[in-house]
């Protein structure tokens, strides 16, 4: 699923398309949220440690970072969880890089040269690669792996959860080795985001059918997953670590840093021991209720900014995940009931400690494309659910529980396994639903084979989940559109709402900000109506670090309001090792 003040000040011509990444891993599971824009806080224990030193950046060592997430994939085409994510930073440039306020530019450490070329009519995109740019196998970059990467996630048979970028692409075109021409079929606001994104190397996936580059061992065997960053990936241990070395043949700016460790832990409490022991030097994100304990080490800093992220209950409609084909929550007053019965201030208030924000909308709170009061919003009112209940033909059956056409109102609410915040906040929305009849049968499982057995196909009944927004754009079409049903997209609970599919079409044909701000305030009212979510809180994720051995100047400091933002400017980072 984003800072006000970066995403406010952005030039029309710079609107962004919102490709989403399921917030599971590390970084989506801390439990903070942005305050308002200029009451940011950051707390350091140690003075300007962590920020430039008098000394300069030293070369070598090994930066530890902790997780409680394993990854899925780290091929570009399929990632769309927060820990493979996290992989893929380190191995991975991209074609366009994100900078601290929300541009899209070409670093030094990307593979496009210059800035992308932009036709008057808004159809024609022109890229220039670096000569510079190599693989870590050492072929070049050229613009055979742009098209072929494109061109494949554009393909239904592969089935990448970045479809939506590409689909308004009528061709990709190679001009020379170093040049791309990409023509639109329409005007698509977001699409220079859509371009900041990782590259896949052709010579390697070229002979891989369309269908079945998703169970290549690219991806997954670090002997055979060549890559494009500072650091090239040589170990996996499944749920212990994946360890990543500097790459020999790359081609950007040296990084200062040897060797990364992604240390896998069984849940967040324990790796923020780790933290404190001295065992991790990165933590992605802390649950709230750890930060107090984290700030009172010496040495340790936490940084708790506004991060783009939102928490949601999701209705799967798909009959086939339903005894007899009875989806419970069909009917439109059933899903408004349960956002009625649900306490999502309270949860705020006594699970998050007061750093969340109710929203109720897949918009962030303060953007521009903030619907506010035109979105429907749900106060907790037990009564007001009761009385939606039996005005959609529910009636209490001999234990309490509602019942409809002989099917008992009982339903199992998965998450991911050893987050804390959602552990609690499940069985808040359990005893809350039981208050109004409803039995919810709480499961937590094991992240990575949740995202592949369950969230990928789309095979849940409701699922309590975050998505993180990879850039600040509203666009949620992927997400919401019936276009996009898995496996081609991220729709994942078949949801399907005729208005909505053609706002979000007319929400990216124009670029002129009011207009698009006027069409995505007639979906916020129009989601919140019909609830495809139930939309919970916006939440950030604390990064703590330890700031006696890690260390950066103060322009490469982590920035809470980017996707993977707790790794901005690793390139320039350095550590410690006295």
């Amino acid at each position: 699923m984003t800072s006000k003040k970066k995403w406010l000040s952005l030039l029309v011509s710079l609107s962004v398309v919102s490709t989403l990444f399921v917030g599971c891993g590390s970084k989506d599971d801390a439990s903070s949220t942005p305050k308002d824009e200029g009451n940011k806080e950051s707390s350091t224990n140690t003075g300007t440690e962590g920020t430039k030193e008098a000394t300069g950046p030293v070369d070598g060592g090994t930066l530890t970072y902790g997780s409680f997430s394993d990854i899925v994939s780290v091929n570009p085409l399929f990632v769309q969880d927060t820990a493979s994510g996290d992989a893929a930073e380190f191995m991975y440039a991209k074609l366009y890089d994100i900078n601290r306020t929300g541009e899209v530019v070409a670093e030094p450490w990307s593979i496009a040269a210059e800035p992308m070329t932009i036709s008057e009519d808004g159809l024609t995109y022109t890229i220039k690669l670096k000569d510079s740019a190599k693989w870590s196998d050492g072929e070049a970059i050229t613009a055979d792996d742009v098209v072929f990467t494109f061109n494949s996630i554009k393909d239904p048979k592969v089935g990448s959860p970045g479809m939506s970028g590409f689909d308004k692409v009528t061709k990709i075109e190679k001009v020379d080795d170093l040049t791309v021409k990409i023509t639109l079929k329409q005007v698509y606001a977001p699409f220079q985001y859509v371009l900041s994104t990782q590259i896949v190397p052709e010579h390697i996936l070229k002979d891989v059918k369309p269908e079945e580059l998703q169970k290549n061992v690219y991806g997954t065997d670090p002997a055979k997953t060549v890559s494009s960053g500072p650091w090239v990936w040589k170990e996996w241990k499944q749920k212990q670590y994946l360890s990543f070395e500097r790459n020999p043949n790359y081609w950007g700016p040296k990084p200062h840093i040897d060797k990364i460790v992604y240390k896998i832990y069984a849940d967040q409490n324990t790796e923020v021991q780790a933290l404190i022991k001295g065992d991790v030097d990165l933590l992605g994100g802390i649950p709230v209720t750890q930060v107090d304990a984290v700030k009172s080490r010496d040495g340790l800093t936490v940084i708790q900014e506004p991060g783009p992220q939102y928490e949601y209950l999701g209705f799967n409609f798909n009959p086939d995940n339903f005894k007899d084909k009875f989806v419970p929550w069909a009917g439109q007053k059933t899903r408004q009931a349960i956002a009625y019965a649900l306490n999502r201030q309270g949860m705020i208030d006594n699970v998050l400690k007061g750093t969340g924000k109710l929203m109720n909308a897949p918009f962030l709170p303060g953007s521009w494309a903030d619907p506010g009061d035109a979105a429907v919003n749900y106060a907790f009112d037990p009564e007001k659910a009761k009385q939606l209940l039996a005005e959609d033909g529910w009636t209490a059956g001999s234990d309490g529980i509602l019942t409809k056409d002989g099917h008992r109102f009982s339903f199992e609410l998965q998450y991911n396994s050893g987050n804390s915040r959602r552990e609690q906040v499940a069985s808040v929305i359990q005893q809350n639903l039981k208050d109004v009849g409803i039995e919810v049968v709480p499961k937590a499982l094991d992240f990575a084979a949740w995202v592949d057995q369950n969230l990928t196909p789309g095979k849940y009944p409701a699922i309590l989940m975050g998505w993180s927004l990879n850039n600040p754009d509203p666009d949620g079409e992927t997400t919401f559109s019936s276009k996009y049903f898995p496996p081609a997209g991220q729709n994942q609970g078949f949801y399907k709402n005729e208005k909505l599919d053609k706002l979000w079409e007319e929400g990216t044909a124009v670029v002129d900000q009011e207009k698009r701000k006027e069409i995505y305030k007639q979906i916020g009212q129009e989601i919140s109506t019909d609830l495809p979510y139930v939309f919970m809180y916006q939440y950030g994720t604390p990064t703590a670090y330890n700031s006696s051995k890690v260390k950066f100047a103060e322009e490469d400091a982590p920035e809470s309001s980017l996707a993977y933002g707790y790794f901005f400017h690793l390139i320039n980072w350095w550590v410690d090792a006295k």
